[in-house]
């Protein structure tokens, strides 16, 4: 070792402080919010389905009884998130009351899967310029508050979970050719990551797809590949077996692991295990290749044939157009380019810096293998962030290490060796600067902001505190005037709640609940009665979708907003100036 590299600080140490800033910075800016509200309804539907979990419910029985009662639905999320929150949440209990214990669980587990996502960010930027690279990641990471909201404290959904498993395993892919055991790691965490969720799907394919196009231009890659193949077929059983109970095993879905896909994982993974094992002439390599992915595709298809037209194949076609559409992390990069250019702007600066770093390292990097499965994979989620901009995130952490890699060859061009003058250069092109300054340049130039996704009224309606009139009401069944309020009333009261913003397992609960209030007084009462309801109430200024604005006025939203209460609608009283309205059905 030489003396210079022996007076380096150990990365791991290095690692360890970067996230701790992170964490720091995370804990200052939302420690606050989390003694009031969650950060998304997804995540107090997660803290409901932890809090059952804890209270008995079983660990195949994700049924959620308070929904749509007494049919209820079942929850397709995974158990594994809701074990480690209650392990967390258990091990906190030991040294902090029950709500204290909560609020710190809450807190701590996003910013927990942070330390592993800056790991593989930066493993991947190691592998291709070095530690130097690496360390430059670790800075982008603590000046990258644009890339943590999925990781802010409150985020206990799975986004965060599958962003992280994603970056690992292309980081494993990325290091196959290098370390004998990345196919095998890049495997296992593609298991673990089908359990979670199919959101990252695209990048998890890319990594089987990057290791087989190497096998296929290298018989001498055959390990790795085969290693890969076991592990996949292996880790998705097991997943498989672990998420989903006997009574579910004969049973097929599209938007979580079932038995279509885990029969066609498993026979893609050990269709190229025994390629691997045997295939030594290119033209016979190709064909078990090939075979192998006619194989699973048919498999999964023929098990669930619907699933050819994605995850929300089986989804109500008058929930998706309604309800589905309107989601703002399902919508374009141009949709919001209309609606909140500032936003739009913002989220687009760091992936197109990463282009140009992208461009700059190609003509180097052009034939290894690492470099051109990030670039794949980097590509391949900037055009998901411009279908949906929920891939974002993924672009972000896949574009830091093109941009650390890239600015190391620049530090060298230029012969910038001074450790100051690097760090000031760096600071230059972290996500911060480039994202708070492209929308600075933007608004100079007379971009406004345009639509405000959260405005007070909003915010109200998320508050704990505002939730605390309704707890003390007689127990009953809630419908909302939107779909987002159920999982947060389901968090901080003991009510039901008709609807929730699940479209794929409550279509027929959300139609219900929109027609409830989109249709005139009369004919809704019919439909509030034969649901069993026996509350209404509305927050906010959002009514029902899909109805002509000229019908607004007359539905029994329109009624109510305009003070027109119906005869068979009580006002609960001591709600003066309260966010919520609550309305008590007289039967």
């Amino acid at each position: 070792m030489s003396g210079r590299s022996a007076s380096q600080p150990n990365f791991a140490v290095l690692l360890g402080l970067a996230w701790l800033l992170v964490a720091f910075q995370l804990m200052v800016q939302f420690w606050a919010a989390t003694a009031y509200t969650l950060p998304d309804t997804d995540d107090a539907m997660r803290l409901v389905e932890m809090r059952d979990f804890l209270a008995g419910q079983g660990w195949f029985d994700l049924h959620q009884s308070r929904v749509n009662p007494p049919a209820g639905f079942d929850s397709h999320w995974s158990r594994l998130i809701d074990a480690g929150l209650a392990g967390l949440f258990l091990l906190l209990r030991l040294f902090a009351d029950g709500a204290f214990a909560e609020r710190m669980m809450l807190a701590l587990w996003p910013m927990l899967w942070l330390l592993p996502l800056m790991g593989g960010a930066a493993a991947i930027a190691w592998r291709l310029a070095g530690r130097e690279a690496a360390c430059l990641v670790l800075l982008l990471a603590v000046f990258g508050l644009p890339g943590m909201g999925q990781f802010r404290p409150g985020r206990i959904d799975h986004h965060n979970i599958q962003i992280t498993l994603a970056v690992l395993a292309i980081a494993a892919t990325v290091w196959s050719d290098r370390l004998r055991f990345g196919g095998l790691l890049s495997g296992a965490i593609t298991g673990l990551a089908l359990a979670i969720g199919f959101e990252g799907l695209p990048f998890l394919a890319l990594c089987g797809a990057a290791l087989a196009s190497r096998y296929l231009l290298d018989a001498a890659a055959a390990p790795p590949l085969r290693a890969y193949g076991l592990w996949l077929a292996g880790s998705t059983l097991i997943a498989f077996l672990v998420s989903v109970g006997p009574d579910h095993w004969a049973m097929s879905f599209c938007e979580q692991l079932a038995l279509n896909a885990t029969a066609a994982v498993m026979v893609a993974g050990l269709g190229i295990a025994l390629a691997a094992s045997f295939a030594q002439r290119l033209s016979t390599r190709c064909a078990a290749v090939a075979a192998t992915a006619a194989a699973a595709a048919a498999v999964g298809l023929w098990l669930e044939p619907r699933c050819i037209s994605g995850p929300f194949a089986i989804m109500d076609p008058t929930v998706r157009a309604l309800f589905l559409n309107d989601i703002s992390e399902m919508q374009s990069l141009g949709r919001m380019l209309q609606l909140e250019p500032l936003s739009a702007i913002g989220t687009a600066s760091f992936p197109a810096l990463s282009v140009l770093a992208l461009l700059l390292v190609a003509k180097e990097y052009r034939r290894d293998f690492g470099f051109l499965t990030v670039a794949a994979a980097f590509v391949l989620a900037s055009a998901a962030m411009l279908a949906v901009s929920k891939y974002y995130n993924y672009t972000l952490w896949l574009g830091v290490p093109l941009v650390a890699v890239a600015a190391v060859q620049v530090f060298a061009r230029l012969r910038l060796r001074s450790l100051l003058g690097r760090f000031v250069a760096a600071l230059l092109v972290t996500p911060t600067t480039v994202t708070f300054g492209a929308i600075t340049l933007a608004s100079a130039a007379g971009s406004t902001q345009g639509l405000d996704i959260n405005p007070p009224e909003r915010q109200a309606c998320v508050r704990a505190d505002n939730y605390a009139a309704l707890a003390r009401l007689p127990v009953g069944l809630m419908v909302m005037n939107e779909l987002e309020w159920g999982p947060y009333l389901l968090a901080f009261t003991p009510h039901s709640v008709l609807a929730a913003p699940y479209h794929i397992r409550l279509d027929a609960a959300i139609l219900t609940a929109n027609a409830a209030f989109s249709l005139p007084p009369a004919l809704a009462r019919q439909v509030l009665a034969d649901a069993g309801v026996d509350y209404v109430v509305t927050c906010g200024t959002q009514g029902p979708v899909g109805i002509p604005a000229g019908q607004t006025a007359g539905s029994l939203w329109g009624r109510l907003k305009a003070g027109e209460v119906p005869d068979w609608l009580k006002p609960m009283p001591g709600l003066d100036g309260h966010p919520f309205a609550v309305y008590r059905l007289q039967r």
